[in-house]
């Protein structure tokens, strides 16, 4: 079985002196890590990526998306991901650890970004011509600074990232109706913080009831807020959550169906297969056939 590769910041890095922070255009970047990204694989970084020319496929998680100008990605550590690109790709990409961010700001952290702690959100924006240009200025002055070895440069890098991450979460959650009351707020902070209890339980529990009572709200609200945030039932989040993992570990451990399906809570085999089928729309051997090919 093959295994998925983890990538880890350096490797982009040759011959420099080893950071927590990287960028570079994506034409360079595909030049400079070509062995390393034309395979599946993952990272133990974050990243975010611009495209500003050219067009492809982005297969995040096992989701595909379109690349066209105006596409701007997010990805979290441990996801699975892959492209396809035409030769006149261009645009720009940085990624960072989460120690080189949380560090500077304790009180801020990565996961409460919607696209890299929710696996309910997209991963991808499609910008229009204003949110581009605004982009475009600031991967660029990332990257002017990256080069740059002036006073308070890692403040200056991480006020530029924060700008694009707090700017791409209001265009991600502008049409969930979460930003325009004291309520929608505490909506959308109540779903993130369920979806970090699921991703603390849901091997164990997969009871709409578990995380409520967690959560002090009963179901029907816990229910409701998940359908103002994400448009899906708090069961839906639960099950995908859990079948993102299963397709994970299909992927890249050396364990039988039945192993991997009693890891994910599931004591009977034939149960795992129809939650599997009802998410995925494939079963999980159909799904290794699909991608290990």
């Amino acid at each position: 079985m093959n295994s998925i590769s983890v990538l880890h910041i350096d490797l982009f890095q040759a011959g420099k002196n080893p950071s927590d922070f990287y960028f570079n255009t994506m034409k360079n970047h595909l030049v400079v890590g070509h062995k390393h990204i034309e395979k599946p694989h993952r990272h133990d970084f974050y990243a975010a990526v611009l495209f500003t020319k050219g067009i492809g496929i982005h297969e995040i998680d096992f989701q595909k998306y379109d690349v066209s100008e105006g596409s701007l990605f997010f990805l979290s550590p441990g996801q699975i991901h892959s492209w396809e690109l035409s030769e006149d790709i261009d645009g720009y990409i940085f990624f960072c650890s989460q120690e080189y961010y949380e560090m500077h700001y304790v009180n801020q952290k990565l996961r409460n970004f919607p696209f890299f702690g929710s696996v309910s959100f997209p991963r991808k924006l499609q910008l229009d011509a204003e949110e581009l240009l605004k982009n475009i200025h600031l991967f660029q002055e990332l990257g002017k600074e990256h080069e740059r070895k002036d006073i308070m440069k890692d403040g200056f890098i991480l006020s530029l990232m924060s700008q694009v991450f707090i700017n791409a979460t209001r265009l991600f959650t502008k049409d969930f109706d979460v930003q325009a009351s004291s309520a929608g707020l505490s909506y959308f902070k109540h779903y993130q913080d369920f979806e970090s209890l699921v991703e603390q339980h849901f091997t164990e529990q997969k009871s709409i009831a578990y995380y409520a009572n967690l959560l002090g709200i009963s179901s029907k609200h816990l229910n409701r807020i998940a359908q103002t945030v994400v448009q899906k039932t708090a069961t839906e989040v639960i099950t995908e959550r859990v079948v993102l993992e299963a397709k994970r570990m299909l992927m890249y451990l050396d364990e039988s169906l039945v192993e991997i399906a009693f890891r994910l809570g599931y004591e009977e085999y034939s149960y795992f297969v129809r939650v599997f089928r009802k998410s995925s729309g494939m079963t999980p051997t159909q799904f290794m056939r699909k991608y290990k090919a």
